[in-house]
């Protein structure tokens, strides 16, 4: 859970303790300025590749423990793979996105949470972002990482086997926004591969800024239920998932 009652101020106090690395400056991750390449790629008419993160396997991490052959691996722009993308279609939903060959549903179902919440979605998302006259190939998202907000930028090239996306797809394969969050994401954890397992509450928190609390179901506190409904009144996000390995039979 993230981002409930009391912990609004907090949140509000970490937000509002100096300008540089607030959701209004933010801090420029990997010294990337969003604004500057866009101009310059508008001014030069060409399309963004980001060095810091190649569209290439050593941002999936050749290591990946995956089924995947990546010398098939393709990096395509969503205008190779659909005639006409779009960042959004009809709005945004829990419902928009599928996993993909990756083990993070642990960050699907904290996307999916954070799409309860418009206004924080917003800050992470930023919605002006279209293919359209102002297109170059270049997006960006931000993300509250080691007590700052950050703004990541990354191409759009992104992984395919046989014009397919491999990890996160979009249920509508026109939509893109999901693919280009989990790349953004996938860029600050370090590479594809490094996002393989994880919590809904370390990407709560990263989407937020907030605080979070984790209980174990398999010994849950008696007061669970007025927890869980005490959030929802708070209009908290919330998530669960189950860790590795453990199944119905053997939990």
């Amino acid at each position: 859970m993230a981002v409930s009652g009391v912990c609004q101020s907090i949140l509000n106090a970490r937000q509002t303790k100096d300008d540089y690395g607030s959701l209004e400056a933010p801090e420029k991750f990997l010294n990337q300025d969003y604004q500057q390449l866009k101009q310059y790629c508008l001014i030069r008419k060409v399309r963004f590749i980001d060095d810091m993160f190649p569209p290439d396997r050593r941002s999936i991490d050749p290591t990946i423990p995956s089924t995947l052959d990546l010398s098939k691996v393709v990096w395509c722009r969503p205008q190779k793979i659909v005639p006409n993308p779009a960042f959004v279609v009809d709005g945004i939903s829990r419902f928009d996105f599928g996993q993909g060959d990756l083990g993070n549903c642990w960050f699907l179902a904290s996307i999916g949470s954070l799409t309860f919440q418009k206004q924080i979605l917003a800050q992470v998302v930023p919605m002006e972002q279209q293919f359209d006259d102002s297109y170059c190939g270049l997006f960006h998202f931000r993300f509250w990482r080691f007590g700052r907000w950050v703004d990541v930028v990354i191409d759009d090239k992104l992984p395919t086997i046989n014009g397919r996306l491999i990890f996160v797809h979009s249920t509508d394969p026109t939509e893109f926004w999901p693919a280009l969050l989990e790349k953004a994401y996938a860029k600050v954890c370090g590479s594809y591969s490094d996002m393989n397992a994880g919590t809904p509450a370390e990407a709560l928190v990263d989407f937020t800024g907030g605080v979070h609390i984790s209980l174990q179901l398999n010994s849950p506190p008696p007061d669970l239920w007025e927890v869980m409904c005490r959030a929802g009144r708070s209009i908290s996000m919330m998530g669960c998932g189950t860790l590795p390995g453990v199944t119905i039979s053997n939990q």
